[in-house]
C-alpha cells in the first residue's frame, strides 16, 4: 500500500535538503552545465519547478502540461534566471504541491499524467520525489546516487524495474544488490541474464545516469534500455 502522506513528507524533506545545497551556489554556477544534455543547472531548476506546478495539475485533474513544446519552452524561458529567483521558485512551487496534496481527495483515483501514461494518485507524491531526489544529483554538486536515501534507492529500482517489465525490447533480467531481487523486461519462463551490483549503481543504470559498466552480468549481455 501506497503511504501519500509519507511520501509527501519525505519530498518535503529531499526539496528543503536541495534548496539548502543549491543556495550555497551563486549566479554563475547557476549558468554552468549539469549533467544532463543540453541543460544548464538553471534549465534543472526550472524544471524543477514547473514540474511541481504540473504534478498539481495532476492532483487537481488538470493537463499535466499545455503541450510538450510548452513544457520545453517554459524550462527554456525559465533557465537564466539569477540564483535568488531559481531558489524562490523551487520553494513556492513546492509549497503549492505541497498544498495540494494536502487537500482532502480520493488517493486511489486514477489521474492522467503525460504522453497517455496513468496512474493512482497515490503514486503523485513518490513521482514527485523520483524528481527532486534525481535531479539534485543531475545538477553535479556533490550529490551522488550513493547519498540518496536507502528508502527512495530500493523503491526507485523497483518501479523502474516494474516500468520495463514487458517490454519487448528488453530480454528477461533478473536484478539483485545481493539481498533483494527484482526481475525486469520480457515475461517469461526464465531470465537471460543476471544484473548484480551496489544499489546505486543498479539505480544509475536504470535511471539513465549511469551507463552499467561497474554492474557484474552473468548468463547474458547487459540489456540496453530504451529512453525514459
Amino acid at each position: 500500500m501506497i503511504d501519500h502522506a509519507h511520501d509527501l513528507a519525505s519530498v518535503r524533506d529531499a526539496t528543503d535538503r536541495l534548496l539548502t545545497a543549491v543556495g550555497e551556489l551563486d549566479n554563475a554556477s547557476v549558468t554552468e552545465p549539469s549533467r544532463l544534455p543540453g541543460w544548464t543547472r538553471g534549465h534543472v531548476l526550472a524544471h524543477l519547478a514547473r514540474n511541481a506546478d504540473a504534478l498539481v495539475n495532476v492532483l487537481e485533474g488538470r493537463p499535466m502540461y499545455a503541450s510538450g513544446d510548452a513544457r520545453d519552452a517554459d524550462i527554456d524561458r525559465d533557465a537564466p534566471r539569477p540564483l535568488d529567483v531559481q531558489l524562490a521558485d523551487v520553494r513556492d512551487s513546492a509549497a503549492r504541491f505541497q498544498e495540494a496534496g494536502a487537500a482532502p481527495a480520493d488517493w486511489s483515483r486514477i489521474v492522467q499524467l503525460r504522453n497517455g501514461v496513468t496512474d493512482s494518485a497515490a503514486m503523485v507524491p513518490f513521482r514527485r520525489w523520483v524528481e527532486v531526489e534525481l535531479h539534485r544529483v543531475d545538477l553535479g554538486i556533490g550529490y551522488e546516487l550513493e547519498d540518496v536515501p536507502a528508502e527512495f534507492t530500493g523503491r526507485e529500482i523497483a518501479f523502474l524495474a516494474d516500468r520495463f517489465t514487458g517490454h519487448p525490447d528488453v530480454p528477461p533480467t533478473r536484478l539483485t544488490d545481493g539481498t533483494r531481487v527484482w526481475t525486469t523486461g520480457q515475461v517469461a519462463e526464465a531470465v537471460v541474464a543476471t544484473v548484480t551490483g551496489p544499489p546505486a549503481d543498479l539505480l544509475g543504470w536504470l535511471a539513465g545516469r549511469r551507463d552499467g559498466s561497474t554492474l557484474r552480468v552473468e548468463g547474458g549481455r547487459l540489456p540496453e534500455l530504451p529512453a525514459l
